[in-house]
């Protein structure tokens, strides 16, 4: 327990380090019309494609979660560990690289010389700015985004699989999961609410649909066709399936409001709300958040920022500003 609590605090330590070094005003010399740039590709890229933002926003998640907001989930080529998109939670499902990519190359395109003769803009800055305008492009909050990431040259399936909470997760294990990056129960709760948008795949939510109890019968019956008990693996269903008006594809709170009628899609979304001695807590939580849209926009807000800042862990090599974010094999 106690080596425990020293890890977090230690995590903790390492968000505020990463914070100090980072500033909203990071680029305004060497590259004023950055962020500009990388609104006008996430704009572009959401307009031909509704579920992208979900996509921009996992990106954003799966990076900072494993060794910190570093774009090593960018990485399909390294020097170890193989690489993070072939990670459980990862593969076969990740989207949005050519739109990270497109936008990489707008950027370092109007930065002002000198800077432009290397690269300026770290791919991980990139990701952290796309997160949230593609939230800001379906409705929902938005949020300063501290800049001056360093990209790592290195990343590792091992890591990812030890450190992306997976679709099956319990309470208890959402918790581990969560205080181990220095977020609380809060934070917790509200990135999950980042499942108001975007799809999941037949393989995450089958054993949800066919085997738990607490599943709304109607909404049950709906996944039936698109999950089979066999087979249909990477069929995809909404997370926020609220038909009435539909908002799959708008930032909203109707997540909370399904948790509580028993249409979480998967496992680890509806143990937030399961009437039970360890998910109590998060039941309240989402409660407020179900009745209180701006609640849960100012909650959502502050965990990425906490999340944004996640600095790499100790030891790790010195960081770069990649010429490419995803390194062709």
């Amino acid at each position: 327990m106690a080596s425990s609590s020293l890890s977090v605090v230690l995590l903790l330590c390492l968000a505020t380090v990463a914070s100090a070094q980072l500033s909203t005003t990071f680029y305004d010399k060497s590259c004023p019309l950055a962020l500009e740039k990388i609104k006008t590709g996430v704009e572009t890229a959401i307009n031909s494609d509704r579920r992208m933002a979900a996509s921009l926003l996992r990106l954003h998640f799966h990076d900072c979660f494993v060794q910190g907001c570093d774009a090593s989930v960018l990485l399909n080529e390294t020097s170890v560990g193989g690489n993070e998109r072939g990670a459980f939670g990862n593969v076969g499902s990740l989207r949005g690289f050519e739109v990270i990519e497109q936008i990489k190359k707008d950027v370092e395109a109007v930065c002002k010389k000198p800077y432009s003769n290397n690269p300026v803009v770290s791919c991980a800055d990139i990701l952290a700015v796309a997160a949230r305008d593609s939230v800001v492009a379906l409705g929902g909050p938005t949020w300063e985004v501290q800049l001056g990431r360093k990209d790592s040259a290195n990343a590792t399936v091992a890591l990812a699989n030890a450190n992306l909470p997976g679709p099956f997760l319990d309470v208890a294990g959402l918790k581990a999961s969560f205080a181990g990056k220095g977020l609380n129960l809060t934070d917790m709760v509200a990135l999950s609410g980042g499942h108001t948008i975007g799809m999941a795949q037949c393989k995450n939510f089958r054993s949800r649909l066919y085997t738990e109890p607490n599943i709304d019968s109607t909404f049950q019956d709906k996944l039936n066709d698109t999950c089979t008990p066999s087979g249909n693996d990477n069929s995809l269903a909404p997370l926020d399936d609220t038909a009435t008006p539909p908002t799959q594809d708008m930032f909203d709170n109707a997540y909370f409001l399904n948790l509580q009628s028993n249409k979480g899609l998967l496992h680890s979304d509806q143990v937030l709300y399961n009437a039970t001695a360890t998910s109590g807590d998060t039941e309240v939580i989402v409660n407020s958040f179900a009745s209180a849209q701006a609640v849960f926009f100012k909650a959502f807000a502050s965990a990425m920022v906490k999340m944004s800042n996640l600095g790499p862990s100790p030891g790790s090599p010195q960081g770069q500003v990649r010429k490419e974010c995803s390194i062709p094999n």
